[in-house]
């Protein structure tokens, strides 16, 4: 049998996925990884300079053999990139997990992302285009996850005490 995640977060660009990811990790005495962190190592390569030099779906279909070999490899926590939820092998393949939705309002994923340019998807207008990428992907986070934390106001520690509790999971 191989090895399946113990919990995998998804959400926004912003929430925290990867701060959380790894307290829930150490809380759990397991490994973390992260999607993006894969797909960085395996271009050599930013996930913006991707976008900016093959597009969005050129980056999508590398983040999908990202996520399908980390869903398969990994039995610790996983965090997935924002748009991981986008395509429907991925969302299928979720299904089989213990997925963690984290949420947060447009005032705070604009104060935690700002202008910032690593984020190409938040380049122009970033709250108009948060609030519509929120638009289209909302349900498909929702449609994927067992539980849904909301991070507004609250402390990495706090949020990450949160999903144990939502989870039923034990400290290690």
């Amino acid at each position: 049998m191989s090895p399946a995640p113990l919990v995998v977060l998804v959400g926004p660009m912003g929430v925290g996925k990867s701060t959380v990811g790894a307290l829930l990790a150490e809380r759990l005495g397991c490994a973390y990884r992260d999607t993006d962190d894969d797909i960085v190592a395996g271009e050599g390569r930013t996930v913006a300079d991707i976008f900016v030099d093959e597009g969005e779906p050129a980056f999508r279909a590398i983040e999908k053999r990202a996520v399908h070999r980390a869903l398969a490899e990994h039995d610790g926590v996983l965090a997935l990139g924002g748009g991981a939820v986008l395509d429907d092998e991925t969302r299928s393949l979720l299904a089989a997990h213990r997925v963690v939705y984290l949420s947060m309002d447009v005032e705070e994923a604009v104060q935690r992302t700002g202008l910032n340019a690593a984020r190409p998807l938040l380049a122009v207008n970033p709250r108009r285009q948060w609030r519509e990428l929120m638009e289209a992907r909302r349900h498909l986070y929702t449609e994927v996850a067992r539980a849904v934390v909301a991070t507004d106001g609250r402390t990495p520690e706090e949020v990450a005490q949160a999903v144990l509790d939502a989870l039923e999971l034990k400290e290690a």
